[in-house]
Formats: structure tokens, sequence, C-alpha cells
């Protein structure tokens, strides 16, 4: 058997590491191809919003997992795409023109907005674009002429070379053909030059300046790519929640977002995918569990002749039902992976791997977490 571990360079820029894990994954493309036909509508609407929410991830993953750079307005480059791309859709343009240009007019907004990162990070940064978010939501609030302001704008069923997505197994298949295409593309971007720069300018500013890494030049391409699949994502976006408003894409979007990329696994492809399934499908798990609960206590509690756990479940039901708990619920989620597990499920997978890959040689020392630096404490 061959040594499961990384044993070379050739391995850390191939896009499958060996045969095993390219075997693995189509076994993967198969379950996933499968999988809707197997499943009714309403869960194949489900794991739709995975992958619009896995390309939303592979976004912001660009720009905090590999460049280092923090956003909190990437809800305000979703909308961009999302409302360019129904206005050309609504003046006549073919579904692939709008997409094209809905990605151009995003990569612009992302230029713009990556000109002061070329000046701040951190705090800082993340602060401009937590601005740039509020400035852009008031613009799709007053510019009715193109967003219908609040009013709204319909968007209509993808229709390419007149084939119409019109049901929810089409498109999912729409939805998964552009995650593969952009995890593909930001792959193999990632082997490249580009995204080895990205990598250094988020270990070390003053190293990658150091090796001839332009700063001013990647961090732009940084922001302009994370924009453009940004755009990409709001195209799809617009057809899954069928009706635009701006209260849409608020700063809680942009913190699901980076809840996303954090819970997922900073620095990582499978972080962004992993993120995604959590943040798409922790929603209705929190639905089903604000109405099952009640009634299976209660029903217990009927069984037992114990009304204090139907009196409970009660509780809980109202508890759940209550404005902000789910942003509540994922702010703790947010606070207890940052505490007990900062590499996030991906690194949580990885750590798993590793003990059956060492099994019975397993050794806790080996798995102890590791005491980390944040960038403001290696400078000082």
């Amino acid at each position: 058997m061959r040594f499961p571990f990384k044993t070379s360079y050739n391995q850390d820029i191939r896009i499958f590491r060996d045969k095993v894990d390219a075997f693995w994954y189509g076994l993967l493309a198969v379950a996933v191809l499968v999988l809707p036909l197997l499943l009714d509508d309403y869960s194949v609407g489900e794991i739709s919003w995975v992958f619009i929410y896995g390309i939303c991830g592979v976004s912001l993953m660009v720009l905090v997992g590999y460049t280092g750079l923090v956003s909190l307005g990437h809800a305000a480059f979703l909308g961009i795409g999302a409302y360019a791309h129904a206005y050309f859709i609504m003046h006549g343009a073919p579904w692939i023109v709008a997409v094209v240009l809905a990605v151009v007019i995003t990569t612009a907004c992302g230029l713009i907005v990556g000109l002061p990162a070329l000046r701040m990070t951190g705090i800082y940064l993340a602060i401009a674009t937590l601005a740039f978010s509020v400035i852009i939501q008031e613009v799709f609030s007053r510019w009715e002429s193109v967003t219908h302001g609040f009013a709204g704008m319909k968007v209509d069923v993808p229709v390419i070379f007149g084939f119409a997505f019109d049901d929810g197994r089409s498109f999912y298949f729409l939805c998964l053909f552009f995650l593969v295409i952009v995890l593909w593309l930001t792959r193999n971007l990632l082997r490249a030059p580009t995204g080895r720069a990205w990598v250094a300018i988020r270990d070390s500013e003053i190293a990658a300046q150091s090796m001839g890494v332009n700063l001013a030049i990647y961090k732009s391409m940084a922001f302009a790519y994370s924009a453009a699949v940004m755009g990409l994502a709001g195209a799809l976006f617009a057809h899954k929640i069928g009706y635009l408003a701006p209260d849409i894409f608020t700063i809680l979007l942009s913190i699901q977002f980076l809840l996303l990329v954090i819970v997922g696994g900073l620095g990582s492809l499978h972080g962004a995918v992993f993120g995604a399934i959590f943040v798409a499908l922790l929603p209705p798990l929190i639905a089903i569990l604000r109405d099952g609960i009640p009634d299976s206590m209660n029903q217990l509690a009927a069984n037992t002749g114990l009304r204090v756990i139907g009196m409970l479940g009660t509780a809980i039901g109202e508890f759940l039902k209550k404005p902000g708990v789910e942003a509540g619920i994922f702010g703790l989620i947010l606070v207890l992976v940052i505490l007990l597990e900062p590499l996030g499920m991906y690194g949580r997978w990885l750590k798993i791997k590793l003990f059956f890959s060492t099994f019975p040689m397993y050794k806790a020392s080996t798995f102890k977490r590791q005491k980390t630096y944040m960038r403001s404490e290696r400078l000082r």
C-alpha cells in the first residue's frame, strides 16, 4: 500500500493527490448525479441552495482563506450580480449573455473595492467593505429605475438555448454544473503562481514582497476574481429566490458567508463546500425542530403522564420561533468553532482521516492543538 500522507511537491499541485483520491471523487460525482432521482422536490431544492452557497463560499474563501483579506461586504457583490442579471434578462438579453454581463459588472466593482485593500488590512478593511455593503444596499433601495426599489423585481426561470429550467431537478443540475466549473477554475488558479502569491500574501506580506510579489496587483486580482465568482452566484441566486428585494442583501447575509468559510475550514476549497452544507441546511433543520420538538415531547408527555415534558417542549418551540434566534445560533456556533476547532469542519475531517490512517498506533499528543499566532501577534 502506498504511504497515505503527502510525500512530494507534485502531490500538492496535482488536482487529485493520487488515484485513490480520484476514485473517491468519481464516486462522489456519481452519487451527486443520482441523488435528485431519489429525493423529493423539496429536498432537491434545498441541495440546490447548497450548490449556490458553495459558489459563494469559494468566492469568499479565495479572499479570506487564501489571501488573508477579511470582507464583510460580499452580500453586496451577490446583490449586484443578481440585480444586474435580472435587469438584462428583463430587457431581452440571452441568459448566457446576461450572466457574462453580471460577472463583468461585479468584477469591475470588485476592482473598485479592492483599491482600499492596497493600504488597509485586518479590521480596517472589514469596516471598509462593510461600508461598501451599506452603500450598495441604499443603491438597491433608491435606484428604482433599475432595481424597482422596495417593490422588488420578479425573476423568470432560466432559459438556455430554448430549454427552460423550470423545475427543481433541472435547476439542481444547472447549479451543480456551475459549482463544478468554479471549483475546477479556482483549484487550477490556486495551483498556478497566482494562487501561490495569494497564499504568500496571507502568510506574510513582507516575505511576499521580498520574493517579488506585487501586493497591489495580486490583492486587486483576488478582489476581482472573488467578486466575479460572487456575481455568478448572484445570477443563480436570483433565479432560485424568484423575487429580488433590497432587504435580502443585508449585513447578516455577509456574516453568514463569513461564518460559512470559518466553520467549513479556512484555506480549503473542501471547507467552502462543507460550510455551504452547514449554512444552507441549518435553517431548515431549525424549522423542523421548531415544529417537531413540541409535538414529540407532547406525545411523550401524553404517553408517560408527565406534563412537565410537554410544557418543556412547548417552551422550546416558542423559544425557537422568536426573531433573532437563528442569528444567535449562527453566532454561538461560530464562537464554539473558533474556540474548539479553529480549522473548521474540514480540519476535523482531516484529523479523523489521520486517526484511522495511524490506527492502532494513535497517540493523543499528535492531535493536541498547537498554539497559533495571528498576524498582529507575529509582528509584535
